[in-house]
């Protein structure tokens, strides 16, 4: 019975290949017809298996004829893993598709339904890649499917090699409107789930940003327009990585659908603007800052990412020298006094002070802070936000302060000298202040304060300790690299390296590179310090205007370790690599 219809059916196809002939087709129709009779719908593909007339592959390549596409078996090691990581896991779950590899610039897609129009121009353009779907048999696509699932290519497939990386991980991960579905949920300033246009490229490429940066432990996304491509990086433990080149037509619609998210103006593309989105990414709840700024191939992005759902650190865990920690300990339990925690942007000043906060924090303490921006909500402590727009400045909210019966107050950063001088003057009437300072050191905070015109007279008053730090990356356990070095050449190099006497060979770490730190050679970050106290003879040093240089040699004589020291006291213990410290400090 052979079909005469212009339009060749799967039987066809199968009886010209050889596969079956015309009387087991007729049978199986037949069979398929009896099946519809008692209510059991099969497909004539299912039936012709279940009657042994052909093989579930056999059905797979007479499909393939049918549609046009290449038929393939695949090894177990034929799946290539920079290929599965260019798409998100819910985008081949939602088409039954999963990229094997690459073959004359194409990127060959396995799919279920090869001649779905709809599902390769997606997946061209989250991909960038021209497409060439294939057939598989089932079980192989099925399990394929599972082995991006399960992780088999990794959490969080960050391949810094490879730009068009989009792999999600897992699962999207970022929840909408129920548990299953993995849309972003905009949970601020009003709870406002956005999944109307979920299935846009832009969407879906705003979820795939927002996942990876969450899953490698990125504190900012970069979004950047260039002629013929846009580029994204993640700032992972403080150092930019390109991750991703999605296309260049792309960039208007992600922009806009992130301004969206951050309730900005997506009709306003000449001037910068600021927006705030809320978002829960894997049961997290990850608060993003959002600014703009206009570039000669249109808006960039930045976003900087904090996880509400982290628990804060505490005082002991930033790594503090023990005695250094215990001098530290002293001076925050004074009654009153001025605190300054300095540092270059990103040295972590902030994390130390809501540490401070949380040491101090009691039922018999009225704390208050004045910060720009808030970036994380204490219970019991009054925390306000900077509104230049409002009048509520560092300076204007300070002076309220005075008027709320304050024990303990925290100012964000130290800009101008109105704001330096309120926070003197409230910490010499019985006040504890904290607040920062962008200097590299210590002493440098005291030299800052003469250049902004505080008499030294106040400085030496009401400044009670100051602590500068840095942020260096802490090399990967699983992978870093062991070496020796002797005492000679140690000291040629770094004259100040902490040796003991008979010690005569050092051993050292290098970074190297695994799964585990996403070939970095880092996992996470830890903080040096050097915590200066205001002793008396400290006091007359700044009364005498002594230079920086000056300070930081008594303050040495007194005990103090400089910041340096303390990061070559991280590279003996193996906690970083000489060339990290180098890189932070010069």
């Amino acid at each position: 019975m052979k079909n005469t219809s212009k339009r060749k059916l799967l039987g066809d196809y199968l009886i010209e290949a050889g596969i079956i002939n015309e009387q087991q087709l007729e049978k199986a129709l037949e069979y398929q017809k009896e099946m519809l009779k008692q209510g059991n719908v099969g497909l004539l593909g299912q039936t012709l298996v279940e009657l042994g007339y052909c093989t579930s592959n056999d059905i797979m390549l007479a499909l393939a004829m049918k549609d046009g596409v290449p038929f393939m078996v695949l090894d177990d090691n034929m799946i290539d893993e920079k290929a599965a990581s260019l798409l998100p896991y819910e985008i081949m779950l939602k088409y039954k598709a999963v990229p094997i590899g690459f073959e004359n610039e194409k990127l060959l897609v396995a799919m279920m339904h090869p001649t779905d129009i709809i599902a390769i121009d997606d997946i061209h353009i989250l991909t960038g890649y021209d497409i060439q779907p294939i057939i598989i048999p089932d079980f192989q696509l099925e399990a394929a499917l599972e082995q991006v699932k399960s992780g088999i290519w990794g959490k969080v497939a960050l391949n810094f090699e490879h730009k068009n990386n989009y792999d999600s991980a897992e699962s999207s991960g970022i929840h909408a409107e129920t548990e299953t579905d993995q849309v972003e949920q905009i949970i601020s300033p009003d709870i406002e789930v956005i999944d109307e246009t979920k299935d846009r490229p832009a969407v879906q490429l705003a979820n795939v940003i927002f996942n990876q940066a969450v899953e490698s432990r990125a504190s900012d996304v970069h979004i950047e327009p260039f002629g013929n491509r846009t580029r994204i990086r993640f700032r992972i433990d403080g150092v930019l990585h390109e991750i991703m080149n999605p296309p260049k037509k792309l960039h208007a619609s992600l922009v806009s659908r992130i301004k969206v998210m951050a309730n900005m103006d997506i009709a306003e593309r000449r001037i910068p603007q600021d927006g705030r989105i809320t978002l829960r990414v894997h049961s997290k709840t990850i608060d993003v800052r959002v600014a703009s700024l206009p570039t000669a191939y249109g808006e960039k992005l930045t976003l900087r990412l904090l996880n509400r759902s982290e628990r804060l650190i505490t005082l002991p865990e930033l790594g503090f020298p023990e005695d250094q920690l215990d001098i530290f300990y002293r001076i925050i339990n004074l009654p009153y006094g001025f605190i300054l925690v300095t540092g270059p942007t990103g040295s972590g000043k902030s994390t130390t002070l809501y540490a401070i906060l949380t040491q101090l924090n009691s039922i018999d303490k009225n704390i208050v802070t004045i910060e720009d921006p808030i970036e994380r909500r204490l219970e019991g402590i009054n925390q306000s936000q900077v509104n230049i727009k409002a009048g509520m400045t560092f300076a204007s909210v300070l002076r309220s302060f005075l008027r709320n019966d304050p024990d303990i107050m925290m100012v964000g950063e130290i800009r101008d000298v109105e704001t330096a001088r309120i926070a003197i003057e409230s910490a010499l009437t019985g006040h504890l202040v904290l607040s920062t300072l962008h200097t590299n050191s210590a002493a440098g905070a005291i030299t800052r304060l003469n250049d902004m015109g505080i008499e030294p007279f106040l400085t030496a008053s009401a400044l009670t300790g100051v602590v500068a730090q840095r942020l260096i990356r802490v090399l990967c356990p699983h992978c870093k690299v062991p070496y020796l070095v002797s005492r000679s050449e140690i000291l040629k190099s770094c004259p100040d390296f902490p040796i003991e006497d008979g010690e005569e060979k050092i051993q050292l770490y290098r970074a190297n590179s695994c799964y585990s730190c996403n070939n970095t050679g880092y996992r996470g970050r830890i903080g040096i310090f050097e915590v200066l106290h205001i002793s008396e003879s400290i006091r007359k040093l700044i009364l005498n205007r002594e230079s920086e240089h000056r300070i930081n040699e008594v303050a040495k004589k007194e005990g103090m370790i400089t910041i340096r020291q303390h990061g070559l006291m991280k590279v003996k213990d193996g906690t970083t690599s000489m060339e990290e410290l180098l890189r932070v400090i010069a």
